[in-house]
């Protein structure tokens, strides 16, 4: 199993096209990924002890869109299906997150979100990922769902439509997936805009405990079998929305069917 392997040799399997000095043709270094997923790795081993279901739905090689519901009051969520394709997956496959905005106005983790492969969720920077047979992660609740409170933490946000008509024009399969638990680890009460402001973040989710800490429950991935559709990504509204209702309803399946195998969280 590839999560046997030591997280250097899992960058070196990486199949992507590296220059001498280690940096491929979107900046991503591999210096950055080894003390990456370094240190993801211990969390997904040893802290959340992270289970993943499914992975065998998430191509090998090739474009591809993996979509899924936030899940946590920060971007745990993210972090962990980034690491479940390295350490799962053989070969091991590097996923590319779309980033919000405000990412790009914190110095350090601009720097380290564009080294590791993450980038703003800008259409052109997607669409030249998935030309280059790349994988995308793509949460279309945003931020918003990261907002999600305790109670709310299995629910699903509204979801936009523009990762429907990346996914026709640039003829990528979509694999729906849920998550579980990061709602659990930071069980958050209350959204401080405040604190956002002060740190230049939308918000600063607030816990029983005060600070957002993750706590040390397990979490799962369920990815499931991909979705293709027809069409130019030009449609009419409705046919669009009609796709997205479908890939939602699909990620609400997933966990639903997770919750049913989780012991009461």
């Amino acid at each position: 199993m590839a999560r046997e392997d030591s997280i250097s040799s899992l960058v070196d399997r990486l199949e992507l096209p590296f220059n001498s000095l280690g940096i491929d043709p979107f900046g991503v270094s591999k210096f950055h990924l080894r003390i990456f997923f370094g240190a993801l790795g211990f969390l997904y081993r040893s802290y959340f002890r992270v289970k993943v279901h499914g992975i065998e739905h998430v191509p090998a090689r090739g474009r591809g869109m993996l979509v899924g519901n936030h899940s946590g009051g920060v971007a745990i969520d993210g972090a962990m299906v980034l690491t479940s394709l390295l350490m799962e997956m053989s070969p091991p496959r590097l996923a590319h997150a779309m980033a919000d905005k405000f990412i790009n106005r914190l110095p350090i983790a601009s720097t380290w979100s564009n080294r590791t492969g993450q980038f703003t969720g800008l259409p052109e920077n997607a669409e030249r990922l998935l030309a280059d047979e790349r994988l995308l992660i793509v949460f279309p609740e945003g931020h918003l769902g990261t907002a999600k409170l305790y109670s709310e933490r299995y629910s699903l946000v509204n979801f936009g439509t523009g990762f429907v008509r990346l996914a026709l024009k640039m003829k990528a399969p979509i694999i729906p997936f849920g998550f579980l638990g990061g709602g659990s680890a930071i069980p958050s009460v209350y959204n401080s805009q405040l604190l956002g402001k002060l740190t230049g973040v939308p918000y600063v989710p607030l816990t029983p405990y005060g600070a957002p800490v993750p706590l040390p429950v397990q979490l799962d991935v369920h990815y499931g079998a991909p979705m293709v559709f027809e069409g130019t990504g030009n449609e009419e509204d409705v046919v669009i929305q009609g796709y997205v209702e479908r890939v939602k309803s699909r990620i609400a399946q997933l966990i639903e069917n997770g919750r049913s195998q989780r012991s009461p969280t």
